[in-house]
């Protein structure tokens, strides 16, 4: 149960990070959204460290820095998948491959699952693809590049969640510091290398800085929860995070929410419980 609580709470950290960094991007390049985005999530992790501690051993090295390639290839896939577009196709294919993949790993890894966790499993899944797709899902046609895209950020973002959850369990922070740290040095040479494409227009400072604090926050719950618990489990309801962005969406900028996306958010209570369960 404690597992089901901290993966609910990355979901939702992830959500409204999602949401605040898109608020952020539609004022000022996405890259310079990330350029204070990721020192903020970065200073967040390391003001952790003396209170939750890090042990910075090989193992928790190696996975770290290899979650925060992950964590930099996703953010570089995502949105040039989004750009492309249609995001109501693409962004499904994304958010079911980073869900999908960390299920099988926990799977292959010997993780069992009850009865109740058989039943909630899939029909999580299903809410994943009915929450994240927006109205008109088949109105067009993704194209093979998109559609490669799309499998590509979902990967990167499961490969980011499977390192972390590889990472030594006595590791503390740790995992998490390297990880950021490589993604931000990633990311913010990207921004440097593309500086003259940024345009004029500075970023959203608070949005953008909230955003990677709850990016930040969300990390940390999503390490925590697979700590205590199924990597099963605790991948497919943080991968529900699709549900707070629209929440949010429909609360603060009054965008509807379609049938489809009703009907996802029903399947997922009723999969969180049965996962609860199991």
């Amino acid at each position: 149960m404690i597992a089901l609580l901290l993966a609910l709470g990355s979901s939702l950290a992830y959500g409204c990070a999602d949401f605040l960094g898109g608020l952020g991007a539609r004022k000022a390049h996405v890259l310079r959204t990330v350029m204070v985005a990721a020192p903020a999530s970065l200073a967040v992790e390391l003001l952790l460290w003396p209170v939750l501690g890090a042990s910075f051993s090989p193992a928790a090295l190696g996975w770290g820095a290899a979650s925060g390639l992950a964590s930099a290839a996703a953010f570089a896939l995502l949105y040039k998948t989004l750009a492309i577009g249609p995001m109501n196709v693409l962004s499904p294919v994304t958010a079911l491959v980073s869900a999908v993949l960390p299920v099988t790993v926990g799977l292959m890894q010997g993780e069992h699952l009850g009865m109740a966790g058989l039943l909630g499993l899939p029909l999580a899944l299903v809410a994943v693809v009915l929450v994240s797709a927006g109205h008109g899902t088949g109105s067009s046609r993704p194209s093979r590049t998109a559609l490669l895209l799309a499998l590509g950020a979902g990967a990167a973002i499961a490969l980011q969640l499977i390192f972390l959850h590889q990472a030594p369990s006595d590791s503390g922070v740790a995992p998490l510091i390297i990880g950021r740290a490589v993604a931000s040095v990633v990311t913010l040479t990207a921004a440097g290398l593309l500086y003259r494409r940024l345009g004029p227009e500075k970023p959203a400072y608070a949005l953008s800085a909230t955003a990677g604090v709850l990016d930040s926050l969300a990390n940390l719950l999503f390490l925590l929860a697979a700590r205590s618990g199924d990597l099963t489990v605790v991948a497919v309801i943080t991968a529900l995070y699709p549900a707070g962005t629209v929440l949010l969406a429909r609360s603060v900028l009054a965008e509807r929410i379609h049938k489809g996306q009703v009907v996802g958010l029903g399947a997922a209570a009723v999969a969180v419980s049965l996962l609860a369960l199991t």
